[in-house]
This record gives structure tokens, sequence and C-alpha cells, in this order.
């Protein structure tokens, strides 16, 4: 596939690396030359020094012949201009990167596909619901929803108190009579090796587990796992930009209470007039005296999303150890995620990541409707719609010639999420969510063509 990213920033650059891996056509568009020199040096693909919204670069860069056309700037306006401007000069699909949440939020009123958009992401809003739902699922550390929670996805670390230690897969399903939730992807305790479970796969203590669940299954996985589910009621954020102030008119508008802490004074009376529902503190969040005295022990959740991910990193850590149940914190290093579970933190979140993982969908070929990317994991889970001549369409899930490294997490029939087990029938119409390792994406796509 051929592709056009307009800026090599963090999001830009490392949607360029990940693409590159899979031999797509990486064409990467900046006005900065040093950003584009280290890209060129370190990744296999072409790059082009100028303004993204220049007629004349996109002309230079086959935007004509181009499937798909990223704008990932810093710049919310250059990306809308590069957008439509490729859209015009022939590009298939365009995607642009806005700051404005509310763009998103009104997309359908103000018709961005007629001036040439056909998709608005925003890192930062991906983030805010990101924690949302971490909170909303307070004993899991890592959490994605498929057609509004229809399907659920849900990591854990198997702590020593969990029923299902030392048990098959096999096994631990028959503990419970009917079970709504299944096991898609495993890693060691001490190891980077991604498993994908069968049901002679043995789980142990430590082990990092991720789960597809359907209604009623995020219950069940707390009683096996020896897990109580903690009500999350007081928040307190580090950070009021612009992760922290949509987190928290999000978590305001619903049955949590706010406290930021935001070291920047005018920004801090900015929140105030903003989120009258939030108790704004203007302080220096690393000041450990502070949270103190702002009763941090109190807090059920703690959540730093300053734009430094150590001060975030070492904030949440001060958290825990004042007894806070859960903590998140921004990171922008992605070699910080195999730390996470090490050092005690219960997630971390990354804005490159969650913006790749909303892009990545538009590259799988296949009619795939949502992505995402397993933290710390080499895996990746799919959910693809089946048409009627689909490979997999009418077929028992038995039946089919999957390679061992994937497996099928669930499928949402007519909004239902159902775990989907040998005896499943999929049929047109449907929808399967798969998890899948590297090696084995290409032959996945094939069944949902």
């Amino acid at each position: 596939m051929k592709i056009i990213i307009a800026g090599a920033g963090e999001v830009g650059f490392h949607l360029a690396k990940l693409l590159s891996y899979e031999s797509q056509e990486i064409t990467l568009i900046d006005p900065k030359k040093d950003s584009l020199i280290y890209a060129e040096t370190h990744l296999d693909i072409k790059v082009l020094k100028g303004d993204a919204t220049s007629i004349g670069l996109l002309t230079e860069a086959n935007v004509d012949s181009t499937e798909l056309f990223i704008a990932v700037t810093s710049s919310q306006s250059t990306n809308i201009t590069a957008c439509v401007l490729a859209k015009q000069l022939g590009a298939k699909k365009t995607i642009a990167r806005i700051s404005n949440t509310e763009f998103i939020d009104y997309k359908g009123k103000v018709g961005f596909m007629q001036f040439g958009i056909d998709e608005l992401i925003s890192p930062e809003s991906l983030a805010a619901k990101e924690i949302e739902l971490l909170l909303n699922q307070s004993v899991f550390n890592d959490t994605y929803e498929f057609e509004n929670g229809a399907l659920t996805m849900l990591g854990l670390n198997l702590k020593k108190t969990a029923r299902i230690n030392g048990k098959s897969v096999k096994e631990a399903a028959q503990i419970i009579p009917e079970i709504h939730f299944v096991p898609i992807a495993i890693q060691r305790y001490g190891s980077h090796l991604t498993i994908i479970p069968r049901g002679d796969t043995i789980l142990n203590e430590g082990d990092h587990v991720v789960f597809i669940t359907s209604k009623g299954g995020d219950e069940e996985l707390c009683k096996l796992a020896g897990l109580f589910k903690a009500e999350i009621k007081n928040v307190m954020i580090l950070g009021g930009g612009r992760i922290g102030r949509k987190t928290a008119k999000s978590l305001t508008e619903g049955k949590f209470n706010i406290k930021i802490v935001e070291q920047d004074k005018e920004r801090a009376f900015e929140l105030a007039d903003r989120l009258p529902n939030a108790l704004v503190i203007n302080g220096d969040g690393r000041n450990v005296e502070i949270l103190e005295e702002e009763n941090i022990g109190d807090m059920d959740a703690f959540i730093a999303v300053t734009g430094n991910s150590e001060t975030n990193i070492i904030s949440s850590l001060v958290a825990k150890n004042r007894g806070v149940k859960k903590t998140i914190a921004l990171v922008e290093n992605m070699d910080y995620f195999e730390l996470s579970h090490s050092i005690g933190i219960d997630t971390l979140i990354n804005k490159k990541l969650l913006a790749a993982n909303s892009i990545f969908r538009y590259i799988r070929r296949g009619d795939v409707v949502a992505m995402t990317k397993l933290n710390s994991m080499n895996a990746e889970l799919l959910e693809f719609v089946v048409n009627s001549k689909s490979k997999i369409c009418n077929k028992l899930i038995k039946d089919l010639d999957f390679p061992l490294t994937a497996i099928i997490g669930g499928v949402i029939r007519e909004d239902e999420g159902m775990v989907a087990l040998g005896d499943f029938r999929v049929k047109a119409g449907d929808k399967v969510v798969v998890c899948c390792l590297p090696q084995s994406i290409h032959k996945i796509e094939s069944f949902f063509f």
C-alpha cells in the first residue's frame, strides 16, 4: 500500500516506523531537515522536506496514486488543509490529526467528508477515553471496548490468589458452568514472549493474561483471579493539559470526584473556570508534601498526564506507596511498557500507540472496523466484518484452518457479544474479534476478503 505521512513528529515517526516494518511504501513529509535525516537513516522509507500544504510537494510525492494520506503534524490547521488538498489531488483516503475534539463530536453535522477528510483522530481524546474505561474496569491493567462494550478486552496479572493458577485453559473454563470470557494472549512472567493460548495451555502465577469478555465476563474473571472490584470515586489528576482537561471533563460528568494539580498558575485558573465541578490546585505535583497536603492517601485513583514521562512515573509510584488503588501514567517512551508491572504502576498509556491503533485499521486488508495492539505484547486485536463471500462465512470455527498463532476471541451478532468456541457457526454480518501474532496477520486477513 502506498502511504504518505505528513509530519515527522512523535506520532508520524512512530507510524512510519511501524508501517515500514510491514513493507508498506511510505513517504514522510516534514519541513524540518533534522527529523527527516533521522527517519531516513533508521527506516526504509522515502522522505521529502517541505510544507505538506504545498501542491507542488504533494504532486512530487505522487499523491494522485496514494491509497492513504495521513496528516499528523502538530498543527491542526495544517493537517486539515493538507488532507483537503490531498483528496482533491487524488488520494483515496485521508486522515487528519486534530486537537479540537469538538470536530469529532460534530463531524457528522459539519460533514468533514464533503471537504475531503475521511477520518479525524485526536490522540488526546483517545487517551482520555482510555483512562475513563480503565477507571470503570478498575481491577484490570488493559482494556478496550468493541461496539460500545458488546465485547471487551481485559488484561490482568495472575496473582497468588487466582483460582486458575496451575490449570489449563480448558480446566479453568470448567470451574464456572457458563463462561463469558476466553483468554486470547499470555505473556509469561519474566518473559517478552507472547503466547496465543490453546485448551492445554497452563495459566501460571505472575502471567499477564488478556481476555475477551462478553457481558458478565468481568465479574467471572474477578472471582477466578481472586480480585475484588473496588469502586473508584475520588480521583486526582496530575497535569491540566489537553489530556488532563479532557479526562477531567468526562469524569466530572459521571460519578467521580475530581481533583486536578496543575503547576502553571494561568492554566490552573483557566481549568477552574472551565471545570466548575472539579477542584483545581495550583502546585507542583512532583512535590510529595503537596500531594500529601491534598490527601493523596484518600484517593481511589491517581492519573499522571503531565508532559514529562519521568514525572508521571515517579508521582504514580508515590501515589501507589500511599495506598492509592489505581495508578495510570502517561509515557512517551514505548520501552517503559515493559517495566510497568514490575515497578508497580497499574497502567501506562501512550498517545503514539493509541493514535497508531486508530489508524492501523485502515492498513489492514478485509473489512476491519476496529484494531488495537496489545500493550507490551507482540500481538494485534482486530475486529472484522464478515460478508457473504468471506471464506469464514457459514463455517464452524473448529473447521477453520486457522494458524496456531491466532485465535477468535468473540463474535458480535446484532449488537450482542458472544464468546465463540469451536461449535460456533459464523454468519454474514457478524463482527469477529481476532487476536493474532504478526506472522499470521496476512493469513487471517484472507479469511475475511
